[in-house]
């Protein structure tokens, strides 16, 4: 069985057992939590449940494995011939996920 969820204007196709990183969450480490916009359930027997747009009553349960950063990210911008040059950089803030299970809800 796998989801197609939503979070932080993403979306993650999740089965159970993944690990997964997400833009940052407000949780702690070890809480668990239930991403609620499931936009998609699909099983393997080849049933498929799509959400309009989200499964009425489905919910994906994670537990919050740790919060990480991304690799740094270079920007630098350049202008030739008038010595412009600006460099930045950026890291993102992460939370590492475990997907524990996908309940389907009154769709199925």
């Amino acid at each position: 069985m796998y989801a197609v969820i939503e979070t932080g204007g993403r979306q993650y196709k999740v089965a159970p057992g993944e690990v997964i990183e997400v833009n940052r969450l407000p949780a702690e480490i070890g809480q668990t939590i239930e991403l609620d916009r499931v936009l998609l359930i699909g099983g393997d027997e080849g049933k498929c449940i799509v959400g309009q747009p989200t499964v009425a009553g489905a919910v994906v349960r994670a537990r919050v494995a740790a919060h990480p950063r991304s690799r740094k990210i270079i920007v630098f911008k350049y202008k030739p011939k008038v010595r412009y040059r600006r460099m930045k950089s950026h890291r993102q803030n992460l939370t590492r996920l475990v997907i524990k299970d996908i309940v389907a809800g009154t769709g199925a």
